[in-house]
């Protein structure tokens, strides 16, 4: 699957049925723009609460996910941030899978969401920087992707 530096992606568990994304092979770790993170306790589980807020065609939302880890992750001046990470499916063209998601405060960037190496290694995705939008929009049927 060839895709573009710039995709149109879904995250249905989130409740975001479309959303532009960066393709960022620079990065090790997918980041998502969200606020107000709440960590709390469900059924014995640890859960996050988080807010999505407005963004290019984006309604703000609240989301809830389970915690699945936190991780010192780099941010774009290479400091160190420790930061809250979910796992979410996502839809990308015709084809589905769930990836690492690391809750940020992505307000000064120009996308909502960056998916970073982890997200697409290993699935057969080849990404050509020069192009954007190769994929088309996601689908919620197709390929079931492998975690």
């Amino acid at each position: 699957m060839l895709i573009g530096w710039r995709e149109r992606i879904a995250l249905p568990e989130l409740g975001i049925d479309l959303m532009q994304a960066k393709i960022d092979t620079g990065a090790r770790t997918s980041a998502l723009h969200a606020t107000k993170a709440v960590r709390f306790q469900r059924d014995g589980a640890e859960w996050v609460r988080f807010h999505i807020p407005h963004a290019s065609g984006l309604a703000a939302r609240d989301c809830e996910a389970p915690l699945i880890d936190r991780r010192e992750i780099k941010n774009t001046s290479g400091l160190g941030e420790d930061r809250l990470v979910i796992e979410t499916l996502l839809l990308l063209g015709g084809r589905r899978w769930r990836i690492e998601v690391s809750l940020a405060d992505r307000s000064a960037m120009a996308m909502p969401i960056i998916l970073g190496r982890t997200a697409i290694r290993k699935r057969g995705i080849l990404v050509d920087a020069g192009k954007s939008y190769l994929a088309g929009l996601p689908r919620p049927t197709g390929g079931q992707g492998k975690p």
